[in-house]
């Protein structure tokens, strides 16, 4: 009996999920208030370590995960909905990916430039992003390579699945005419990803903003091809992380 009153409360949940636009709003609070809490209880607690803030910021972005995957479950989705394949790829698939993938690196990057120019002309000064919270990584080629494949996991692939693949779709599915929906979609997604980056300033806020509306644009135009994106921001990440591996101290 308590089996299956559990199967009616999620199969009801479920349907909510699918059909009510507050369950559909509660869901997206859901996910980004639980990293916000996360952030602010345990951030305190690492005190002036970067690795250990990085570490925080890294868990807050794997219970995103956590709950944006769960919901995919309670709505009897599979990861196809975003555009997540796992499958066998031919050849001319993992061609055509790759292709892929630097045309949207290339859009990726002028988003973010076009970022770097606005905020220049506002400002008045070349301004640059605060990148200093990954000062550990100076001349240290342990910590580059261990955090590159943490970064792949829960940047690359971790923030494209929760800022384009799961917001964009999310927020495309209120009952809105369709290309309203999309349109408010990709803006919001957009905003989101770059207060997200609040700890880069107001010239990384602008830059990831433009560059994530960007990507979520490419998203769209690409009809969900969620892989070429990943490796898009994979490119980016690496240059980054790069960056201030070769910085001098």
């Amino acid at each position: 009996m308590k089996e299956t009153s559990t199967n009616n409360f999620v199969s009801g949940l479920g349907s909510r999920l699918n059909s009510n636009p507050w369950y559909k709003l509660s869901e997206i609070i859901l996910v980004f208030m639980s990293a916000f809490v996360v952030i602010k209880l345990l951030i305190p607690l690492t005190g002036d370590d970067p690795i250990l803030k990085q570490a925080v910021i890294w868990l807050a972005n794997i219970i995103m995960l956590i709950l944006v995957f769960a919901g995919l479950k309670l709505r009897g989705e599979s990861l196809k909905h975003f555009g997540l394949t796992f499958g066998k790829f031919t050849f001319r698939d993992l061609i055509r990916t790759l292709l892929l993938s630097l045309l949207v690196f290339v859009i990726a990057v002028i988003g973010f430039l076009m970022g770097s120019f606005i905020m220049a002309n506002i400002t008045g000064i070349p301004e640059t992003s605060d990148l200093s919270s990954y000062g550990f990584l100076k001349g240290n080629l342990g910590m580059l390579l261990l955090t590159l494949a943490g970064v792949y996991i829960v940047s690359s692939f971790g923030e494209e699945v929760i800022y384009r693949a799961f917001l964009i779709n999310r927020i495309s599915e209120f009952n809105l005419s369709p290309r309203m929906g999309v349109v408010l979609a990709l803006v919001i997604s957009s905003l989101i990803f770059g207060l997200a980056h609040y700890e880069w300033g107001l010239m990384g806020m602008a830059q990831t903003t433009l560059m994530g509306l960007a990507l979520g644009i490419c998203y769209v135009k690409l009809k969900k091809k969620l892989w070429a994106l990943v490796l898009a921001h994979a490119y980016m990440d690496t240059i980054l992380m790069v960056q201030m591996y070769l910085a001098s101290n």
